[in-house]
């Protein structure tokens, strides 16, 4: 079993990249928004009803596919460095996999602001995440977290022998994906 997170600022290709990976492995995606998607219609977003539904769906899900026979799935994430949460999330999940006898592979991308707000439009990005349809509201989000989060690892900050970082502003998320492939034999 193999877990692949890919992480990164939003816009950064997490999903896009995700769904090439998924085209030419045996691994399935499972984006974070798959999860903000569904809880959405009904909770707020930063709600406490909608972090505790899109939590427990996250957690039942990596518990079901840990235990299963899948050969693996890839989950998406904006991971604030700065965010004890999301270290303790991030830590929790890797658990639930290396304690089920999977593998966990970190996947961090990296893209210049200018090319994250051209790539916040795109119609495969709108297509699946509805949350991001207004598009004004999500490119002043996108903005406003970089100054209220850490999105990109420190040198070093990662230690997990299954790390890899790519800045990913020149390529396409078939090359990205291409290459995340080969670095871990996937």
């Amino acid at each position: 079993m193999k877990l692949v997170i890919i992480f990164g600022p939003q816009a950064a290709g997490k999903m896009t990249v995700g769904h090439e990976l998924e085209a030419i492995t045996d691994l399935k995606l499972f984006h974070n928004h798959m999860t903000i998607e569904l809880v959405h219609p009904f909770f707020d977003f930063g709600t406490p009803a909608f972090e505790r539904l899109v939590t427990l769906f996250r957690e039942k899900m990596f518990e079901e596919v840990a235990g299963s026979d899948l050969y693996g799935i890839i989950f998406t994430y904006v991971w604030a460095f700065n965010s004890p949460s999301d270290w303790a999330f991030i830590e929790k999940t890797k658990s639930t996999f290396e304690a089920a006898g999977g593998e966990v592979y970190f996947v961090e991308l990296q893209a210049t602001l200018d090319e994250r707000l051209r790539r916040n439009v795109t119609p495969h990005r709108l297509a699946h995440k509805p949350t991001k349809r207004n598009v004004q509201r999500s490119e002043e989000n996108l903005k406003l977290s970089m100054k209220t989060h850490r999105l990109y690892s420190h040198d070093g900050e990662i230690t997990h022998n299954r790390y890899l970082k790519i800045d990913n502003t020149h390529l396409s998320a078939a090359e990205t994906a291409m290459r995340i492939k080969q670095t871990f034999d996937l």
